[in-house]
């Protein structure tokens, strides 16, 4: 997957992308991901990118031209027109599901947005979809744009070790994940549920599975709304008093 980001401060978020997991999946080409600064397509001598807005109101607004400029150039050098994604408290919120479905692109490209926003001719003309990571409001689109770059790569081909990294993690598969644990057996007088160290796989299966199920009931319950739940799920559900 080739992402393209088009921000005013590519240096910080070069600095998050290229470490860790995402950084790795770049080196081994996994991923291509280029961080545009778009003041290099703003032609005055002061590399404006903003200006007043029409009607009166605090603050500047993000101008037509250098965006304009900026994707199209993209365009050219991709070869052809990249899904163009702008993060905005405005756009449908984030969720597994459509990180998935975008997942199987081949280029995307996304607008990091600053001051009160953007020109709504580019969002008419340019735009395909914009996406929020939140109902509130940020000092700018960085943020928003370095957590659904990695929350997308993640699920790309190649970007994690196996794809079990991510199908048996919180919200892929309309569930929250069950309750993990790790070593010593015993901390502080609690134990560890057998189950998960009897070496018997299909009931570890078992267990994971209804404490998913729980989980989601517990903390998230209109999660299950969503979901067709078996004769099988709703008895684990109401043996447990949910």
């Amino acid at each position: 997957m080739k992402i393209d980001l088009i921000t005013l401060f590519p240096e910080m978020c070069e600095a998050v992308l290229g470490e860790s997991i995402i950084g790795r999946a770049q080196k081994s080409e996994a991923l291509e991901i280029n961080c545009v600064q778009l003041r290099d397509f703003a032609h005055d001598k002061h590399r404006r990118v903003d200006d007043t807005v029409y009607g009166g109101g605090m603050g500047m607004l993000m101008k037509c031209e250098p965006i304009a400029l900026c994707y199209e150039n993209i365009c050219e050098k991709r070869g052809c027109k990249p899904h163009f994604v702008y993060m905005s408290p405005q756009g449908k919120p984030l969720t597994q599901q459509r990180l998935k479905e975008l997942s199987e692109l081949e280029n995307i490209c996304v607008l990091a947005g600053h001051y009160e926003g953007v020109d709504q001719r580019v969002i008419d003309e340019f735009i395909d979809e914009e996406i929020s990571i939140g109902d509130y409001v940020l000092t700018g689109g960085e943020l928003p744009a370095l957590v659904f770059i990695d929350a997308l790569s993640r699920l790309v081909s190649g970007v994690l070790s196996n794809d079990e990294c991510f199908t048996e993690e919180s919200h892929f598969g309309g569930l929250l994940e069950y309750p993990q644990y790790t070593k010593p057996q015993v901390w502080r007088g609690v134990e560890v549920p057998p189950v998960l160290y009897s070496g018997d796989h299909r009931k570890v299966d078992r267990w994971r599975y209804e404490h998913s199920l729980l989980n989601t009931a517990k903390k998230r319950p209109d999660m299950l709304e969503k979901l067709e739940l078996s004769e099988d799920d709703r008895q684990i559900l109401s043996n447990n008093g949910m």
